[in-house]
């Protein structure tokens, strides 16, 4: 049968070790026949806590089923279950409280045993200050390989050779004993513990002191995140203050707009019903004297006064200076007129505002410019590149180029050096006498084997002349833009955090195109195809050109 130990026992003894260290909470948390924390803590019907190995062991090796503690007797051996508050509570206790290394003690003090001060490799025995003098004076002893205290000796012992692990052999990366190096690592490069040691030394403080300079890099790059994300939010303040001027001005010139557009149309429509109304009363008027006339007329035709009738007969004959009615109208038409130049100014007058607008727009854009250079490694054979990286165009001869991963083929691509994964910025590029190319920015994961199709889900925000005057915008489905002018050089903005990609047409300052809510991940890069030259009607360079903020 299982001995049970009473708290009065030997936890009393265990209790003045540990209290000390870890406080009065830690005999709540201790199993009285093992007398260690609580390993998978489980409760009797009579309300103690155990280990429920410690609680099976101590009942399987008795005929009854009792608590160990109180000793109370249970018919029915208890259906054990873990106690998961209590298991809780102990593995927060054991987090807080990590157990102590345990102290060597000398294994040669008989009563009380003192605290070891060396271990000897050789004896494979740990001894106090006072059982350590024989090695310090004996000279046979004096050679024995003495350590700090340790408790587990076996593990600095070939466990073959039985003599002390002294050696390490750098071939195999393991410590030997004189032994094995003389047999089993004969010929490797062996070197003693202390110097292999030291070298290992050596790598961590050179492992630690770059991580310390990893940690300060990742302090600085959260510092820099940190930076940039105020100065792009008082940025971003600061542009949706412009936009709200700039769209209240735009709003309020509508407005004034449309009031003298109304004035106009009513003055118009008060023109026009006065003139109706004074032909309508001259109208009326000659039709009162008609009548009079003709009842005059009608008369005469009945009369027998004939003297009368031959005196006046000239008079009534000839004709009367009246308008000619036939050739007026009223001309319904001048106030559609009205209306269409009304309209047309208003028109020229919102584009006004707009090209304003988007100019102001362009100019904060184009404080992010970025010098953006060709990256040779990336271009497709038949990209012909100005040695300063600044204009790409298409030849007839495919270079010999060594097949690396990053190059494209067999479409005509070619990227920017630059590489961005936050921020903003923007470049410009000239497109003037060219009837095809692609331009905007491209994720670095993408595709670059085989045939391609620009387009964001598959890492590609572009905008595309074809046929000379057919632009698009490479989004899912492709768009067609409404171009009025041919742009002579196309601007490209990039808000990585913001997910936007627009295209400019600088000359006029239009906007052509914008890729709005995106999300980007990876370094993104900017992103040319001056396209086939198609026997010399394309062969004009894409260039990438300063910017001009002044213009």
């Amino acid at each position: 049968m299982a001995e049970s130990f009473p708290p009065s026992t030997k936890k009393q003894e265990r209790r003045g070790t540990m209290s000390s260290s870890s406080g009065p909470l830690t005999e709540e948390l201790q199993c009285s026949i093992c007398l260690d924390v609580f390993t998978d803590p489980v409760s009797t019907p009579c309300g103690h806590n155990f280990c429920k190995t410690c609680l099976n062991k101590c009942w399987d090796n008795s005929q009854t089923c009792n608590c160990p503690y109180c000793k109370e007797t249970f018919k029915h051996r208890p259906d054990l279950k873990i106690n998961t508050t209590l298991r809780e509570i102990v593995d927060h206790y054991k987090k807080k409280s990590p157990e102590k290394k345990a102290e060597v003690l000398c294994d040669f003090c008989e009563e009380r045993k003192l605290k070891a001060l060396k271990s000897c490799l050789v004896c494979q025995s740990s001894y106090c200050e006072t059982h350590l003098e024989t090695h310090l004076r004996v000279a046979g002893l004096k050679k024995h390989k003495l350590i700090n205290p340790v408790s587990n000796l076996e593990d600095y012992i070939c466990q073959k050779h039985e003599r002390p692990l002294e050696l390490f052999c750098r071939d195999d990366q393991t410590c030997v004993c004189p032994m094995c190096a003389l047999k089993d690592h004969q010929n490797h490069d062996t070197v003693s513990l202390e110097e292999e040691s030291e070298e290992k030394k050596t790598q961590l403080m050179k492992t630690q002191k770059d991580t310390q300079q990893m940690i300060q890099d990742r302090i600085k790059k959260i510092q820099d995140v940190k930076h940039s994300a105020e100065v792009r939010k008082r940025n971003t303040e600061k542009e949706k203050a412009a936009r709200v001027e700039l769209f209240t001005d735009l709003i309020r010139s509508i407005e004034r707009c449309q009031t003298e557009l109304l004035e106009m149309m009513e003055e118009q429509q008060k023109a026009a019903e006065k003139q109706e109304e004074e032909l309508i009363e001259e109208l009326e008027q000659e039709i009162t004297e008609l009548k009079m006339r003709n009842t005059e007329l009608e008369q005469l035709s009945h009369t027998e006064d004939h003297l009368h009738l031959l005196q006046i007969y000239s008079s009534l004959c000839s004709s009367r200076n009246t308008r000619n009615w036939s050739e007026i109208s009223v001309k319904t038409d001048e106030s559609l007129e009205t209306l269409r130049r009304a309209l047309t100014k208003l028109q020229d007058s919102l584009q006004e505002k707009l090209t304003q607008t988007v100019s102001t727009e362009l100019k904060r854009r184009q404080q992010y410019a970025v010098d953006v250079t060709l990256d040779p490694d990336t271009a497709h054979p038949k990209l012909i590149l100005s040695d300063d990286g600044k204009q790409v165009r298409c030849g007839d001869i495919r270079q010999k180029l060594p097949d690396k991963p990053e190059r494209f083929d067999p479409c005509v691509i070619v990227l920017g050096k630059e590489e961005f994964s936050s921020g903003r910025f923007y470049f410009e590029v000239q497109v003037k006498g060219k009837t095809k190319w692609t331009l905007g920015v491209a994720r670095e994961s993408i595709n670059r084997k085989g045939s391609i199709t620009p387009r964001p889900s598959n890492g590609y925000w572009t905008v595309v002349l074809m046929n000379e005057n057919e632009y698009k915008a490479g989004a899912d489905p492709t768009v067609s833009l409404c171009v009025r002018v041919k742009p002579q050089r196309v601007g490209v903005f990039v808000d990585y955090e913001e997910g936007l990609v627009s295209f400019y047409d600088v000359e006029s300052s239009s906007h052509l195109y914008s890729f709005t809510d995106q999300s980007f991940t990876g370094k993104l890069y900017p992103y040319f195809c001056p396209c086939f030259n198609d026997g010399g009607k394309n062969s004009t360079p894409l260039i990438i050109t300063p910017v001009n903020y002044n213009k």
